[in-house]
């Protein structure tokens, strides 16, 4: 990879990952629309690494509560706010490490393609949409159940197909069960703590283990960018999304499917 393309990529990242127009989709779609080469799995992962330190940072306070609710629960003590929202987010992140696991390998090998991210781009569009015209807004973070959880936890692992968006989906289901925007998003976010680390921790170990040559300066350099940037975005969204909602980032993915479509026909 050359240095423009780690730079322009790990900015790409770090504006789509949080922001509900699929950052899986951007880093298929610019490479192909640039002529680079795929950037692969080892990219991937380091830009979500950036991202993951972003929102840490960002929710450090959250972060900081999750940790004392997460110590509350080894001593069996679950009706602390904080460790009623730490054992939501632990049923959360179940459905997407299962389906990591099972399919992340097929998924890679099959689904990062223009065509694909048309359907999921256009389609969760109008499910974004409609979560958030029709989804009541009465509810907040300290009201999720288990059953909450895991719901949204089923929609995150839709994302592991480029072009959802995991933000998108997340979000999307956070609405249909009455949460407001702005704490659909702040649970989506916390919940991307879990996966981004199990993620990365998983594939930086096949890294180390392996034989291949591994850029780390690039990749080093790709995750503080991304970390930088997606710090942004977040700061963004959070700000503005209880007054915009989410149909610009949908139109946005509609133009963008379009746009693709006619570059394929």
């Amino acid at each position: 990879m050359t240095w423009l393309q780690v730079i322009v990529l790990a900015i790409v990242q770090g504006l789509t990952e949080f922001l509900p127009i699929s950052s899986s989709g951007h880093l298929v779609l610019v490479p192909s629309a640039a002529g680079w080469t795929d950037q692969g799995l080892a990219f991937d992962v380091a830009v979500h690494f950036g991202s993951l330190l972003a929102v840490c940072l960002f929710f450090r306070d959250d972060i900081v509560a999750l940790l004392r609710g997460s110590g509350q629960l080894l001593t069996l003590n679950h009706e602390t706010p904080e460790a009623r929202i730490a054992l939501a987010l632990a049923i959360g992140t179940v459905p997407a490490a299962i389906a990591g696991l099972a399919l992340a390998g097929w998924i890679e090998a099959n689904l990062r393609s223009p065509a694909v991210i048309v359907v999921t781009l256009s389609g969760y569009a109008i499910v974004m949409v409609l979560a958030d015209r029709f989804g009541r807004r009465d509810r907040n973070v300290a009201d999720v159940t288990l059953r909450d959880a895991l719901v949204i936890g089923c929609a995150q692992a839709l994302a592991l197909v480029p072009g959802t968006s995991r933000s998108g989906v997340t979000i999307s289901a956070g609405r249909l069960l009455g949460f407001d925007r702005r704490d659909a998003a702040r649970f989506s976010f916390l919940l991307s703590v879990p996966v981004i680390l199990l993620a990365t921790v998983y594939e930086m170990g096949g890294l180390v283990m392996g034989d291949e040559p591994v850029a780390w300066m690039q990749l080093s350099v790709a995750a503080l960018v991304s970390a930088v940037v997606a710090y942004a975005s977040i700061d963004f969204f959070m700000r503005f999304v209880s007054r915009i909602g989410l149909l610009p980032f949908a139109l946005y993915r509609l133009a963008l499917a379009a746009a693709i479509l006619y570059v394929l026909a």
